[in-house]
């Protein structure tokens, strides 16, 4: 028997991945490690760990580009599908801000892809500035409309990184995006302190991104504390990516200095 599964993520992925949003007790988050590649899926996936979420950063270095809609689109899918097929517990993509793709195209390509869900972040890459909330609303419910109940979208919300602090814009934009049809919000770099604040106020499952113990520091938030503290599902962007690359740079001067 291969090692890797063929197909991707049956047709029940999409709901039985957006049911492990809900019900959970408060210091058991839903934890999604990001795997950026096929390789690195399978020791998740031996782990233990019930579903995946792939991170932009991650998967963009793994093919050679930086990190904010720098990947070519048919790149950035086909390592999706490189993934989903490797693994048997659902996907979920990073998709940045879905490359100026129209809404049909986009939940055409993640399905084919296997993929059982996306980020859809609502700033600019290029620019790197917000979106008009409103009109980023209409989109994801496009995206919706489209997808039916066949994708879990988590709307990551770039309030924080684009530096509008406090959780008033970050509920505002939230609560609009929740109207439109996301299953999950996710308010990126938002304080830990915020969470329980945002929680309440969107109303919908929060995304919160943890640290990775190997360069986190010392204030890294482990994902149980960020369970209690209001988030329903933990991932790590690029961190653990960046970790294992800073591994590896260590055994790689070790191997040449021998």
């Amino acid at each position: 028997m291969s090692a890797y599964p063929t197909g991707g993520a049956p047709a029940s992925g999409a709901p039985a991945f957006r049911a492990l949003h809900h019900g959970r007790a408060p210091d058991d988050p839903l934890v999604l490690p990001g795997p950026w590649d096929a390789a690195s899926a399978r020791v998740f996936a031996d782990a233990g760990f019930a579903a995946l979420a792939t991170p932009s950063a991650g998967v963009s270095a793994s093919l050679g580009y930086p990190d904010g809609g720098a990947t070519p689109p048919d790149e950035m899918f086909a390592a999706i599908a490189r993934i989903a097929r490797a693994v048997d517990v659902p996907v979920s993509a990073d998709i940045e801000d879905g490359y100026g793709l129209a809404a049909k195209e986009i939940v055409e390509r993640l399905l084919e892809a296997g993929a059982v869900g996306c980020n859809l972040e609502d700033s600019d890459a290029v620019a790197k500035r917000l979106k008009d909330p409103r009109r980023h609303a209409d989109w994801l419910a496009e995206v919706r409309a489209a997808a039916g109940d066949s994708l879990v979208i988590n709307a990551r919300v770039d309030t924080f990184v684009r530096g509008v602090t406090g959780a008033e814009a970050a509920i505002e934009r939230g609560r609009l995006y929740a109207a439109a049809g996301a299953d999950c919000v996710y308010p990126i770099a938002a304080p830990p302190e915020l969470l329980p604040e945002l929680a309440a106020g969107i109303g919908t499952p929060i995304n919160a991104i943890a640290g990775v113990e190997a360069g986190a520091g010392a204030d890294a938030v482990p994902p149980s504390r960020l369970g209690e503290l209001g988030a329903s599902r933990v991932t790590f962007g690029g961190g653990l990516h960046g970790a294992s690359m800073a591994a590896l740079k260590v055994m790689a001067e070790r191997l040449h200095g021998s």
